[in-house]
Parts: structure tokens; C-alpha cells; sequence
């Protein structure tokens, strides 16, 4: 929507929404719910997953063939704020714990993950079970195949939604809305699968989600489906000096979700418990944002930030994306009966 445009009410299926213009709003972060209500009641728009800047410091998310591919149980923190200056800003966390099993020659892992939009107007929760099978293609190349299912649920809270019947044009939203209440509540089976290949100093993969397409519509469901996300990736280890403790990490994460497409390029410097990066993410055919990384290793515990520069119109009105990792490692001393090699994935060397 343009800024300053007049008050016009857009038709979301049966529903009409009051959209006022941002100067004249009498709610704070209605334009931006606006938006956020296209891409879940309508039956004509479809929504995109949402995304985090450190997508290799939550490996589950990104693919599930990471599910158990180190040595050790692991468990993931993530939080991520994206356009805090906003009204009804975006807010997405997860947690996810996997491991090794040499029973299943592979790993078992869970991962939870929340999104609160429109300042909890919007909440999603998901939470899966993964599978991964590990195997070795001759010396120097091993391939992990994964497997996800689970349960994906959409909240509406009704009452913090406005519409053009609710507005008085002196006073502004002091009456009631005649709008039938619809199904505030929404949830579907969610199956997504992946796969790794790696050599000690390089890695690719390729992950599917949403194989099933769940209904996320809260009027019509069978032309509101959450489309499959393709993701690629690739990266590599390069040691930059003798003693191997200098490392340059340089990655590249595709993705595409419908007609949404976001690439993300950079590369990770390391030395000793240090590491720092720099990142540019391109979004559809504009440039989105740079990204800047630091974090800090000691032993199996590992912390992570990155700001996320906006480069768009939003860029001064937005105050960027702020991101949080973290990764605990334990049990690595336990005696395993498969010595498989693990990824060379920056944040796990």
C-alpha cells in the first residue's frame, strides 16, 4: 500500500477491513495488519514462511537432513525481530534438540517454532519430528536424507482486528462490527523432506517443505494453501592459514516459495572462538538488506547476532532485524559405534 493514500476498504473474501492511511490512522499498525490479513484470509493471496538471517545457526529449520549430523545431542535457540520501530511487529523464535543414532543409522530431532505478527494479532505454531539417514559414498563424500512431519496451527485473535464499520469519522473506532466471527483457529498435517551431500570442505543440499500444502485459510481453506518452499545451499570451509585456525566460510542459501524468491549471499571469518560475517540478501528483483554477523565460540557453547540493514523504503522507519542464536552441544564424549563424518557447516567446526 502507498503512504498517504485515502481511507478505501479492501475486500479480504467476505470481509471488509478498514485500511486508513498512515497519516491519518487512528490505529496504530493497521497498514502493516493489513497486509498481514492478504496473505492469510484472503482466498487470492498466499503467505511465505518466515525467514532468519542465520539460517545455518538453526540447521533444523533450514533442512531436515541436519537432524542429528554431529557427534553430539545439540540443542538450537533461535529469536528473531524484524521492523521493531513498527506497530505490530514480527517476532519469530524457535527451538529444536536432535541427535545421533547409530540404531537408525541416523539422527531423531524435534524443533518448535512460533510467529507472532501484527503484534500477536497473527500467531502460528509448529511443531515437527524429524528423521535423517546418513551414508557414505565412496571415501571422501557422505549423503544425509531427511524426513519431517508435523502440526502446524494458525490463531486469529478476532479482537484485535478493526473494520470500516467500527470508524466514526470525528472520533474514530467506537462502535461494534457487524462482521460474522469467523474460525479463529486453523491447523493442518505439515510433511517436509531434504538432503545434504559433503566432502571434508564442501557442502550442498536441497529441502522441500510443505509437502502437503496445508490450509491456512481462515474463510476458505481449499484456496488458501501454503505453497511448497524450495531452499538450496551450499557453502565451504577454507582454512587461510598453516595452523588451519583462520577460516573463510562462504555460503549461498536460494530460496523460493510460489512466486516469492530470496537469495542470500556472504561468508563467515573465523579465528579461534571469533567469527564474524557479512551478508546480502535479494528479494524478488530489490535489493532487501545487508547483514552483519558476530559471535562467539567457547567449547560446545556458541552465541550468535546479526543486524539486518535495510535496504528498502522501510529502511528508516523499520530500525532493521535483530537476531539471536544460540547452540549448546553435550554428550560429545559419549563412545558411538558409527563413526560417521559430520557436515563442514561453519558453525559446527
Amino acid at each position: 500500500m502507498k503512504k498517504n493514500t485515502p481511507q478505501t476498504p479492501v475486500k479480504l473474501s467476505n470481509l471488509e477491513l478498514f485500511t486508513p492511511s498512515s497519516k491519518n490512522a487512528h490505529q496504530p499498525g493497521l497498514k502493516l495488519f493489513a497486509l498481514l490479513l492478504l496473505a492469510t484470509i484472503s482466498s487470492e493471496v498466499s503467505a511465505q514462511d518466515p525467514q532468519f538471517t542465520q539460517f545455518f545457526a538453526n540447521p533444523l529449520y533450514l533442512n531436515p537432513a541436519f537432524t542429528g549430523s554431529t557427534k553430539c545431542s545439540r540443542l538450537v535457540m533461535n529469536y528473531r525481530n524484524e521492523w521493531p520501530a513498527l506497530s505490530g511487529t514480527f517476532v519469530t523464535s524457535s527451538v529444536s534438540y536432535d541427535q545421533p543414532v547409530d540404531a537408525l543409522d541416523g539422527g531423531l530431532g524435534l524443533l518448535i517454532t512460533h510467529d507472532k505478527a501484527g503484534g500477536g494479532t497473527l500467531n502460528t505454531i509448529s511443531s515437527s519430528f524429524l528423521y535423517s539417514y546418513y551414508t557414505e559414498i565412496g571415501d571422501n563424500f557422505s549423503i544425509r536424507a531427511g524426513f519431517q512431519v508435523g502440526y502446524m496451527q494458525k490463531r486469529l485473535n478476532w479482537e484485535k482486528l478493526t473494520f470500516g464499520d467500527m470508524i466514526d469519522p470525528r472520533y474514530g473506532f467506537i462502535y461494534e462490527t457487524a462482521e460474522t466471527k469467523v474460525n479463529n483457529t486453523k491447523g493442518n498435517l505439515d510433511i517436509s523432506t531434504g538432503m545434504v551431500g559433503y566432502s571434508k570442505k564442501y557442502f550442498g543440499g536441497i529441502a522441500v517443505h510443505h509437502l502437503t500444502q496445508p490450509g491456512e485459510g481462515f474463510i476458505d481453506q481449499d484456496n488458501a494453501r501454503l505453497p511448497f518452499k524450495i531452499s538450496i545451499h551450499a557453502g565451504a570451509i577454507i582454512p587461510l592459514d598453516e595452523q588451519k585456525e583462520l577460516k573463510f566460510a562462504p555460503n549461498i542459501v536460494f530460496q523460493q516459495q510460489q512466486d516469492f524468491q530470496q537469495l542470500n549471499l556472504g561468508f563467515y571469518l573465523r579465528k579461534g572462538p571469533l567469527y564474524g560475517g557479512l551478508w546480502y540478501r535479494q528479494a524478488e528483483r530489490n535489493s532487501d538488506s545487508f547483514i552483519l554477523l558476530t559471535g562467539i565460540q567457547m567449547g560446545d557453547l556458541r552465541f550468535g547476532y546479526s543486524y539486518d540493514i535495510t535496504l528498502s523504503r522501510l529502511s528508516t522507519a523499520s530500525a532493521g532485524s535483530h537476531e539471536l542464536s544460540t547452540i549448546v552441544k553435550f554428550g560429545c564424549n559419549k563412545p558411538k559405534t558409527k563413526r560417521w563424518k559430520e557436515p563442514p557447516c561453519f558453525e559446527w567446526n
